[in-house]
């Protein structure tokens, strides 16, 4: 087995799409009378629901830099460029798809919901940004790091300046990707913050990987430091607050969801890469590995991609817990078993992106 391969990536892969699933099913669904804080399953399922899109997003910078960053030692890095970028045009164009209203524009009915941005347009145009800053930085290694850091910490510390954002003079396909005015579920901003500390994850892999001692090192350090993020992030902004005189800071701490996810995502991290011996099974590895098949199938099934009609528009927020729950088990063994044995969702674009390009050259 190559000593390189990062097996816990495709693990927590898995996780987040199975989290994202079940979350999607259960909230689409579950009827709203059960919808209680004051229930303790609801508030544990509703938190862990939250960890889904964090763990995502970083997982896919990950991923995708420390993919792009050896491919320089390789000489494949303009093969790895090339892939990315055909891959965040692809993801954009998916995202949009699934949310083509078909049969409406057959009878002559048009609006504008269908730009808003949601998961895939997000990681798509970030996994463009994250090509282009890798070549602003000249491939170098370091320079990537220290850039993707400190943006990453940008967008997270600036949060409370964009957080109601409007741009009512931007056309609105631009403006849905940096605002929620319109109905946007993702922007780039704060989310693109995940996707650049992922990235800066993926230098210390790609650098420290081979020292006898990184996986001790950096399990606990993600332990540590995550929970340092969970417990203690509130407290030390309102600190910082207080003594440099700063207000943004405390702006953060009054609504500190960003770095309190992220914490939740090293704590993740740590846990899987510490286990990965023991979670490196083709079942799990499979399923990390079939991520966007198994978004694009979820998403048509639930919401009606392309027809209007899904378990959202027949079912609707009509079932108990009971019948959520078991309901959400069954969806994510159904789409798991398409996206194993039907679904080419990724050798199908890929292969039609392909063509467009060629074509577009001649």
């Amino acid at each position: 087995m190559n000593s390189n391969r990062l097996y816990f990536i495709d693990a927590v892969r898995a996780f987040a799409i199975l989290m994202m699933l079940q979350g999607h099913f259960i909230d689409t669904l579950l009827e709203v009378s059960y919808r209680d804080q004051s229930y303790l399953a609801y508030r544990v399922w509703e938190y862990f629901r939250g960890i889904t899109a964090p763990t995502f997003f970083t997982i896919s910078g990950l991923i995708f830099s420390y993919l792009l960053i050896r491919a320089k030692e390789r000489g494949s890095t303009k093969i790895r460029i090339k892939k990315g970028l055909s891959r965040g045009l692809m993801l954009i164009g998916i995202g949009y798809l699934l949310r083509a209203p078909i049969l409406d524009w057959l009878f002559g009915h048009f609006n504008t919901y269908f730009m808003v941005v949601d998961v895939l347009q997000c990681i798509g145009l970030s996994l463009i940004l994250v090509v282009g800053i890798y070549k602003l930085t000249f491939k170098n290694t370091l320079a990537f790091s220290i850039t993707m850091l400190l943006i990453g910490l940008a967008i997270f510390i600036t949060e409370p300046l964009y957080r109601t954002l409007e741009l009512p003079n931007v056309p609105v396909f631009f403006s849905n990707y940096l605002s929620k005015a319109n109905g946007s579920v993702f922007n780039m901003i704060p989310w693109f913050g995940y996707v650049a500390l992922g990235a800066f994850i993926s230098t210390l892999f790609y650098k420290y990987l081979e020292r006898p001692k990184f996986k001790a090192c950096i399990v606990s350090s993600f332990f540590v430091v995550g929970l340092l993020l969970i417990l203690y992030s509130s407290q030390a902004f309102i600190a910082i607050s207080d003594f440099f005189h700063i207000s943004i800071f405390k702006a953060i701490a009054n609504y500190n969801y960003l770095f309190i996810r992220f914490g939740n995502v090293l704590v993740i991290f740590s846990i899987f890469y510490l286990a990965e011996t023991y979670i490196k099974r083709p079942l799990i590895l499979r399923i990390g590995q079939k991520t966007l098949s198994i978004y694009v199938i979820h998403f048509i099934i639930i919401y009606g991609s392309f027809t209007g009609i899904g378990l959202h528009q027949l079912i609707g927020k009509s079932l108990n817990p009971y019948q959520a729950v078991l309901g959400a088990l069954l969806f994510l063994s159904t789409v798991c078993f398409i996206s194993f044995y039907y679904a080419k969702t990724n050798a199908f674009v890929y292969s039609n992106i392909q063509k467009l390009m060629q074509r577009i050259k001649k």
